[in-house]
């Protein structure tokens, strides 16, 4: 089982019910192509399996979680974290935080000066499946195996 999942938000806010908007909000999705990494628990994968429709998730590797934190990170202000901000959370480098994220150890909701989502832009390129249809459909929503290609392309 994996220990942490990153988990973007594809469809808008236009005709999304209460329920999925308000599972959104508690998973720190409020806005399209905003994404966030969530450390894998019971509910966690409840949560997404309920907004499937609007979502889409893989398990983080160290990998992706560093060129995110890296590229998209952000604090109070809009502004870029630096290696101080690092130190006052408690770790030297931003490899040393994206594993602690992406094996579950940490999460960024509690990380309390770092924005608890990284705002990405639409793919280059495009989606080269639906969108509005499941990944076994051939779409991109759900759990997606070839999410960490697009995320690459929206940084």
């Amino acid at each position: 089982m994996a220990s942490a999942y990153l988990v973007v938000r594809i469809k808008g806010q236009a005709d999304c019910p209460y329920w999925a908007t308000h599972t959104m909000n508690l998973l720190k999705l409020d806005k399209k192509y905003r994404a966030t990494i969530l450390p894998a628990r019971e509910n966690t994968l409840g949560m997404l399996k309920k907004v499937q429709h609007y979502v889409t998730w893989i398990e983080l590797d160290s990998t992706l979680a560093k060129e995110l934190i890296d590229k998209k990170a952000r604090k109070g202000g809009y502004q870029k974290i630096t290696a101080e901000d690092l130190k006052e959370l408690g770790f030297s480098s931003s490899e040393e935080l994206a594993t602690a994220l992406a094996e579950g150890k940490a999460t960024l909701s509690k990380l309390k000066p770092l924005k608890p989502w990284f705002a990405l832009a639409p793919p280059r390129l495009g989606f080269k499946r639906s969108t509005k249809r499941l990944y076994g459909q051939k779409g991109i929503l759900g759990h997606n195996k070839e999410l960490d290609a697009i995320v690459r392309r929206m940084i």
